[in-house]
């Protein structure tokens, strides 16, 4: 089946495929099920469901996540682009509606009812834009004539906006960031980066002084006292228990009072049960899936490649970062799950959807499937 001799698709794959990187997904895809039969069951008996019920769910969305992730990792670089180009739109006309026929939850409409399963459109809307302005960028490098740089820049604008309707400003920060970073590696001028860097500023500052939920979670991060500070206590206070090597599976007591400890909080779960040794165990798999698509991206020489893998690793990288960073109380409150391990079915399949596309892009391809030419292309996995 995965002979070199008499290759086939799936043969041709495995050879070419980045294996490691696999194999540190699918260990936090099995972290994220016993994480979650860890954290879940207080959270479901508090609100009047089956013990397991979102253990149940979290392995019935595994399926479909495995099933994108596996079927994204097997297209071209073209198949990508079109494919995103697709995801793109649709989502963006999803988030565009979810003002207005989303329910509200915590003053934000996020969340869209659709066949009886809540989907949040954003989700899917970020690795397909990541892509898009992978494209753009790359196009521009090609031809500086095309106004590639131009159309980016509105990209951001139209979704940033939208975002802010939500309102949601945790996917509003993260999305300007991954373009701030593949705008900077594209080879813009740094006074460029500085004066985008400005602008998210003054946006900041207009957010803090407009937004009432906004200011209150920045007060309270900068000045405990001036507000409720219970999840966030509660999440430190975790750590402190569990130690080095936690308190033991089903042990942990700070999961029955933690109100999101199966998603935004799920790192200190961890943490409280089993232990500091496990959460760095965590930021090392995470830490290595960046690190290696990061280093495989600077050896490619197409432009869109680079740059798409590279932002998809970015945005990887900073959900887990400013994730963890929350439940360490190292910056103001955020409401985004931690990759492959919190509970969700959005985040969980808009996930694979991201990385299958970060595998497909760092396989080992002829340099004819990338840009129609002749020559070889150096190994990318």
């Amino acid at each position: 089946m995965t002979s070199r001799a008499q290759p086939t698709p799936l043969s041709e794959w495995w050879w070419t495929v980045d294996r490691l990187t696999i194999a540190a997904l699918g260990a936090l895809m099995l972290g994220g099920i016993i994480l979650c039969l860890a954290a879940s069951p207080p959270v479901a008996a508090r609100i009047g469901l089956e013990p397991f019920h979102f253990v149940n769910r979290q392995v019935l969305f595994l399926i479909p996540a495995a099933t994108v992730l596996i079927a994204t990792s097997f297209l071209s670089p073209r198949e990508i682009r079109k494919l995103a180009l697709i995801v793109f739109v649709i989502s963006l006309i999803l988030v565009a509606a979810t003002p207005y026929f989303g329910a509200e939850i915590k003053g934000a409409r996020r969340w869209l009812v659709m066949l009886g399963v809540n989907i949040q459109p954003s989700e899917f809307l970020k690795p397909a834009f990541v892509i898009l302005i992978a494209w753009l960028f790359g196009e521009s490098n090609k031809r500086p004539d095309m106004p590639a740089n131009t159309v980016a820049l509105a990209l951001l604008v139209i979704v940033v906006s939208l975002l802010v309707i939500q309102p949601d400003f945790g996917q509003t920060m993260l999305i300007t960031l991954v373009w701030g970073a593949l705008f900077y590696m594209a080879g813009m001028r740094f006074i460029w980066v500085l004066g985008l860097g400005a602008m998210a500023s003054v946006g900041l500052l207009t957010a803090f002084y407009t937004v009432p939920h906004v200011a209150q979670r920045i007060n309270r991060f900068l000045d405990p006292a001036s507000g409720d500070t219970f999840n966030i206590d509660i999440a430190t206070e975790s750590f402190v228990r569990g130690g080095w090597f936690g308190r033991g599976p089903g042990e942990g007591t700070i999961k029955r009072i933690l109100p999101e400890g199966h998603t935004d909080f799920v790192f200190a779960v961890a943490g409280e049960e089993f232990g500091v040794v496990l959460c760095l165990i965590l930021v090392a798999l995470f830490a290595f899936i960046v690190i290696r698509a990061l280093v495989t991206a600077m050896r490619n020489d197409d432009a869109f490649i680079r740059f798409a893998a590279a932002g998809l690793a970015i945005l990887f990288g900073l959900q887990s970062t400013i994730n963890m960073a929350v439940n360490l109380h190292l910056m103001p409150a955020k409401g985004m799950t931690l990759p492959f391990i919190s509970y969700g079915g959005s985040s969980l399949i808009s996930l694979a959807y991201g990385m299958g596309m970060l595998i497909a892009l760092t396989r080992e391809r002829p340099q004819a499937q990338l840009s129609g030419g002749l020559m070889l292309a150096p190994s990318g996995a």
